[in-house]
């Protein structure tokens, strides 16, 4: 009976996460007619507040479609590492944190993100367009205005992650699969 369960239980967290990523690729692309405004950073934090560590893999199932879908250049390196720092960020706030603080601390590390976002890029850039220091300050400086909207639209996006989050694991509590 136990190996079913961790069959079953295997089996459902892959259907999920990787529903999960498809739906982080998906709602990206819904909203890429709004320059730097959309829910993968609330998607990325609703999954890390649910899932913890194996957040990570419906995040890296939405890197790895975004890389097969528009190519795996230059810039989808930098995927590789930037959605990984907002997920460790998010890790840092704990579960037992109270709801008032995380209602203010999830929008808030999602814009601090969306406002970090060029200066994340900006050492992988530098180093395939042999840039140099004064080049790399300069390329986030002119990209300044996009990480300020990034930040805006990532903090009002966020506001809606705590009730999802919230959602999301208590539907997840109707399985016998979370924990």
């Amino acid at each position: 009976m136990k190996n079913s369960d961790s069959a079953s239980r295997r089996i459902f967290e892959s259907v999920l996460f990787a529903m999960l990523g498809a739906l982080m690729f998906a709602a990206d692309i819904a909203m890429e007619a709004l320059p730097n405004v959309h829910l993968v950073g609330v998607l990325c934090i609703v999954y890390t507040v649910a899932f913890r560590v194996k957040a990570l893999v419906p995040i890296y199932i939405y890197v790895f479609i975004t890389g097969l879908v528009y190519g795996f250049a230059f810039w989808w390196v930098a995927y590789l590492y930037v959605w990984f720092i907002l997920w460790g960020m998010a890790m840092l706030i704990p579960r037992s944190a109270p709801k008032a603080l995380c209602a203010v601390l999830y929008p808030t590390v999602c814009a601090l993100h969306g406002l970090l976002f060029g200066v994340l890029n900006a050492p992988l850039y530098a180093i395939v367009y042999n840039m140099g220091f004064d080049g790399m300050v300069a390329w986030i400086a002119s990209g300044l205005t996009f990480d300020i909207i990034h930040m805006i639209g990532n903090f009002g996006l966020g506001l809606l992650i705590l009730p999802i989050s919230e959602l999301v694991i208590k539907l997840l509590k109707r399985t016998r699969f979370y924990r």
